[in-house]
């Protein structure tokens, strides 16, 4: 008889080190999509590095200002209390980044093969990945006899996350793996109904070098996540499952992949 293979997979963990602890339990191998990091909960504004730092009031007047699309009073507001802080804006982040990413490596079982998210910081990531842990970006794996390919990080916005890149170095990144049996990225192709969020009332920026890899080498899955609260969440774009996983930090459960 054969023996199944079982993944679990999460994306957008955000600082919820308490349900990756057992993300892995009864799977072969966890696979994370990224956004490790909590710099802000829109859903509750009083969690992450920027009410730590500034208080619940400017991050309430923050989350306003960016669901409005109102980016550049947004960037005024932080520059102003970037300003006002008695350190500079790289030490304060870094240092409060590298508590959460302790934290969080420590939780991920073995094997882990993750890549970054948009907001998470990759330079940092070698001082926390211990064994078991595999970081891949650009690259891919093979899992009980499936080849999975992973893309991290975003495209360029108005957001300026930490781990956003041009078109042309993201597309590269897809292009160098080639056909894939799952195509595993932080953000989804670029198709509306994979990339409206509901609540946000806005389109996140989706990848149109996925999207082409996604109908020209038609892997059996595309994982993603990004977008925590898309219009559709799971949909075929041509032979191509595409699923978001995006919603661990709220719900604390992977997706999971048996075959």
């Amino acid at each position: 008889m054969r023996v199944k293979t079982r993944v679990n997979v999460v994306s957008d963990v955000h600082g919820n080190a308490k349900d990756l602890a057992i993300a892995g339990d009864g799977a072969d191998a966890l696979i994370c999509l990224g956004d490790l990091v909590l710099f802000l909960d829109y859903a509750d504004h009083s969690r992450g590095i920027f009410p730590d730092l500034f208080g619940v009031e400017n991050a309430d007047l923050i989350v306003g200002l960016r669901t409005a699309r109102r980016f550049d009073e947004a960037r005024e507001l932080g520059r102003r209390l970037w300003a006002a802080l008695d350190m500079d804006r790289e030490t304060a982040i870094e240092s409060a980044v590298r508590r959460q990413y302790a934290e969080l490596f420590a939780a991920f079982p073995t094997p882990t093969y993750a890549t970054y998210g948009n907001v998470d910081i990759p330079d940092l990531w070698p001082e926390y990945a211990r064994p078991g842990v595999t970081v891949l970006d650009g690259e891919r794996a093979e899992i009980g006899g499936r080849v999975f390919g992973f893309v991290g990080g975003g495209l360029r916005t108005a957001m300026r996350t930490p781990y956003e890149i041009s078109d042309e170095e993201y597309a590269a990144k897809v292009e160098a793996l080639g056909e894939v049996d799952v195509l595993c990225s932080h953000i989804p192709p670029e198709v509306p109904e994979l990339t409206y969020d509901t609540v946000a009332r806005r389109f996140e920026r989706g990848s149109p070098a996925l999207l082409d890899a996604i109908r020209r080498t038609r892997p059996r899955y595309a994982l993603f996540g990004h977008v925590h609260q898309p219009l559709v969440a799971r949909m075929r774009v041509g032979a191509t499952e595409c699923v978001n996983v995006g919603h661990f930090a709220s719900t604390g459960r992977p997706w999971t992949l048996e075959w």
